[in-house]
């Protein structure tokens, strides 16, 4: 039976009612929809509306169709159900009769499925965090074991200057860092309940709105049942925190597919995570990361679907909103997949350190610390940028480095240019001038690792804390069940 059936004379367009059903998708919601309905049947129990009875028979069928669909994933392979929310109470009804179209009062799918995508939601969000707890932890793990070594770091793609390893991992950090406290924001937002907004006006039975919001972990109800069941506003934030995570971890892996070439050689790609050619034997891709940069593709996609969905619906409900889901699903669905398989790259790379040090002491990667050596003897900034690119030029024509200059030569560009000059382009000497809190100075980069172990350890504790919470309210619910 059709939720809405009895108002209609003639049965729907058979392809159509197979292309409308959303249950193919949906159902993914099974666990929401089921926590969500026995929240609502207490309601109706407090407001009077269904007995003590009643109510047990209910949510004892509610749990029954949650071990069956936990048990045997065929069971959900319903060609009939509508979508997620006709799943339930079509089981329901078989199992305990009539009884189980009382679970309905006083709601609307509208409601229903407003909050069980944010319950979705909610809950994809806690174990994205965890795994960027856990991702930005295996990154920290890796600087501290590069310690004091250096490389290039680069603007333009060109060679600028030499940084710890350390600092340029803590770099990613701090982007995944950022990615998780956006995730957080997304949450707190949204973490308000949409039962008892009914289709649009709100509920037509005294249900205790407050008490449900509680029961779900909620912080409290929505504020108006016209926004309540036509928000959608927590779908787009979460997509679009997921583009910005995938667009970083996109960044990294252009990153790691660059130094792994030949051209850079500062890494090896991991065996466990590369393929080879069917054509060239030698070969092995970096398969992981193209995947990676290639997915981020799709996550794009998606916020701007979902952007596009939304742009012009009037208030409230419309079905368009059906096809909200599947962009998010997909977006969670595509981010927790590729994060966990990150952290276990990260964790099998293999680093080159002695070719990345090598380069960092090439290519005039001290000739800002050279002109900084210049300043501090007194020479105006700009004229000291013209002196040192004036000694660049020199060691252009003669295809050497600025330490190979001699002292007489450096000093017809500038008096001020002394013997120790020499010892400022020293690689340790030009990483430690840079020492300035977020600078690469290894007392420096020693103490942003320490800062961010502690951010990541608050972060992996915030989220466990969640976990916990929500299993001892499942263990007090499924206690109360019985």
């Amino acid at each position: 039976m059709k939720m809405w059936a009895g108002r209609f004379r003639q049965p729907l367009d058979a392809e159509f009612e197979r292309w409308q059903r959303s249950f193919g998708f949906d159902r993914r919601l099974l666990q929401y929809e089921l926590a969500a309905s026995a929240a609502h049947a207490r309601a109706l129990k407090n407001s009077g509306v269904v007995s003590g009875d009643e109510l047990i028979s209910i949510l004892q069928g509610l749990d029954q169709i949650g071990e069956r669909a936990a048990a045997s994933p065929e069971f959900l392979d319903d060609d009939e159900a509508e979508d997620v929310h006709h799943f339930v109470e079509k089981h329901l009804v078989a199992l305990i009769g009539d009884v189980g179209y009382k679970l309905h009062s006083g709601r609307s799918r509208n409601e229903q499925i407003a909050t069980d995508l944010r319950l979705y939601v909610r809950a994809a969000i806690d174990q994205l965090r965890q795994e960027l707890a856990e991702l930005c932890g295996v990154f920290a793990d890796r600087a501290e074991q590069a310690a004091d070594a250096a490389m290039p770091a680069y603007t333009h793609l060109q060679k600028a200057e030499p940084v710890l390893v350390g600092h340029w991992l803590l770099a990613y950090v701090e982007m995944f860092l950022r990615d998780a406290n956006r995730l957080a924001d997304c949450r707190k937002r949204m973490n308000l309940c949409p039962l008892g907004s009914g289709a649009v006006a709100g509920a037509t039975l005294p249900l205790d709105r407050a008490f449900m919001a509680d029961t779900l972990g909620f912080d409290g109800p929505t504020a108006n049942s016209i926004d309540a069941t036509s928000d959608r506003d927590f779908a787009l934030e979460f997509v679009n925190a997921l583009e910005l995570l995938a667009l970083h971890l996109s960044r990294w892996a252009e990153e790691m597919i660059l130094f792994s070439s030949q051209e850079f050689g500062f890494l090896s790609l991991p065996e466990a995570y590369s393929t080879g050619s069917s054509a060239m034997p030698q070969k092995k891709n970096p398969d992981l990361l193209e995947l990676v940069r290639g997915k981020t593709g799709r996550v794009v996609g998606n916020a701007t679907a979902l952007v596009v969905t939304m742009k012009g619906l009037p208030l409230a409900y419309n079905k368009d909103l059906q096809e909200t889901q599947q962009p998010v699903f997909d977006s969670a669905d595509a981010l927790l997949q590729m994060l966990p398989l990150v952290t276990g790259w990260m964790k099998a790379v293999e680093f080159h350190h002695d070719p990345m040090q090598k380069t960092a002491q090439s290519g005039f990667m001290n000739a800002w610390a050279a002109a900084t050596y210049l300043v501090r003897r007194g020479v105006a900034s700009r004229l000291a940028h013209e002196k040192v690119g004036k000694a660049v030029q020199m060691c252009l024509e003669r295809n050497c480095e600025l330490q190979d200059l001699p002292l007489a030569d450096l000093q017809s560009l500038s008096p001020a240019f002394a013997q120790d000059f020499y010892e400022a382009l020293k690689l340790e000497s030009v990483l430690a001038i840079h020492d300035v809190p977020g600078g690469t100075a290894p007392a420096r980069v020693r103490q942003a690792l320490s800062t961010a172990r502690k951010k990541i350890s608050s972060l992996s504790e915030e989220v466990h804390a969640r976990e916990s919470h929500a299993q001892e309210v499942h263990a007090q619910e499924t206690h109360a069940h019985t």
